[in-house]
Parts: structure tokens; C-alpha cells; sequence
């Protein structure tokens, strides 16, 4: 996992209008997410890994299964997951069937510096829409 400075730590948004604006792009809520803090992601690959954009974020004002919940952002960050190899791969190995209940076998492999790079404009392009 590699961090990102951004200058959307800390700013406060309604979580359906982060929702609005950043779906469109490719982002989603991320699973795991629990009643006070998720994260917002954004699959850069598959090709062998995943490499993710995340941007985390915590409830401020109430729960996030509330309508109207506020949050805040928190550092985003690059991670890369690392999945199993074997009899589950078949000719599309990256198979959401396959591979949504398959445990990663390295969950914060290392990040390839041409992802860390892609996470940096991802970053500078969120700060533009969300932060004008």
C-alpha cells in the first residue's frame, strides 16, 4: 500500500453526491464497508493483480446507511492484491465468480511504480472535480 497526500483529507461531503459524481467515473463503495467508515474504489486492473485507488472515509454525521449520512475523507492510497493461482483459473482468470470469494494470498503486495503513478492523476483529478 502506498499513501497519497491529497488535499481532500479532511473536507466533508454527503455521501450520495460523492456517489453521483464519482460512479459515473468508475468508482464504487467498496465491500467491507461497516456503519462509520468504507472507502470509495476504483479498479485501475486486473491484468494479474488488482490494483486499486482507494479513497477511505469516515462518518461524521450519522450512520452510513443513513439517508443524507456525512463524511469525510480520509488519505487516499494504492494497493495492490495479490490473488490465488490454480484450479480456479479459467480462460478469464479475473472472473468476478472466481475470484469474489477466493481469499488474496498477498492482500497489500507491492505497488508498481506505473500504478502509484496512475493513483497520483486519479488523485489530482478528484481534487479538481470535488474540490470546485
Amino acid at each position: 500500500m502506498m499513501e497519497i497526500q491529497s488535499k481532500l483529507e479532511g473536507h466533508r461531503f454527503v455521501l450520495h453526491d460523492l456517489e453521483k459524481k464519482l460512479e459515473p467515473l468508475g468508482y464504487d463503495i467498496g465491500g467491507g464497508w461497516e456503519y462509520d467508515h468504507g472507502y470509495l474504489d476504483y479498479k485501475m486492473s486486473v491484468d494479474g493483480d488488482y490494483q486499486f485507488f482507494r479513497v477511505p472515509f469516515q462518518a461524521v454525521e450519522g450512520e452510513l446507511e443513513q439517508k443524507g449520512v456525512k463524511v469525510a475523507i480520509g488519505r487516499p492510497f494504492v494497493l495492490t492484491h495479490q490473488y490465488q493461482r490454480g484450479n480456479d483459473d479459467v480462460e478469464e482468470p479475473h472472473n468476478a465468480v472466481v475470484n469474489q470469494f477466493q481469499e488474496p494470498v498477498n492482500p497489500d503486495a507491492e505497488v508498481p511504480a506505473s500504478y502509484l503513478e496512475q493513483g497520483e492523476r486519479l488523485n489530482k483529478e478528484l481534487e479538481q472535480i470535488l474540490l470546485s
